[in-house]
């Protein structure tokens, strides 16, 4: 029974493991965990202001991320979306799950516009964050908060 949950320390090594998993072993990218400090902070690092992390959990498992970086301004920035391949699509629709929780976390705190930057490997992804709503963007247009990643290719916004 696949859950959506705010993301709790004890998780924390499984969900290192889950991501570094997809981007390294599913896409090829060369990143390592020290190349991401924040999946080690993730209470300090994405749980200011409006941010937040969750998990998407099947008998205790992680199956799929997603978080959300306050930068101001009532703008926010969609980080770690990451969901295992059996559980992108119909069913159980992971993503889709998580991004849900997540537009209710940002709509509840007031947020008006969330961005995010993805790689152009990532084609599935770019895929669905079309079919969710979000406008592909130019890096000029992300607003100055927003924390770039060296991997970082397209950009995406989404207006609550």
């Amino acid at each position: 029974m696949l859950t959506i949950e705010q993301y709790t320390a004890p998780y924390k090594e499984k969900v290192v493991a889950h991501i570094l998993a997809i981007q390294r072993d599913e896409f090829a990218i060369a990143i390592t965990r020290a190349d991401q400090p924040d999946l080690d902070a993730i209470e300090t690092f994405y749980r200011q202001g409006a941010g937040n992390f969750w998990l998407a959990l099947d008998a205790g498992a992680v199956v799929g991320t997603v978080a959300l970086v306050d930068i101001g301004n009532g703008q926010a920035a969609l980080r770690k979306m990451f969901v295992r391949p059996a559980y992108r699509g119909n069913p159980p629709k992971a993503a889709d799950r998580l991004l849900a929780a997540l537009f209710e976390w940002s709509r509840a705190k007031g947020l008006r516009e969330i961005y995010l930057g993805t790689t152009d490997k990532f084609l599935a992804a770019h895929r669905f964050y079309a079919k969710t709503g979000f406008a592909e963007i130019s890096q000029a247009e992300l607003p100055a908060a927003f924390p770039v990643m060296k991997v970082d290719s397209k950009f995406y916004k989404y207006l609550l």
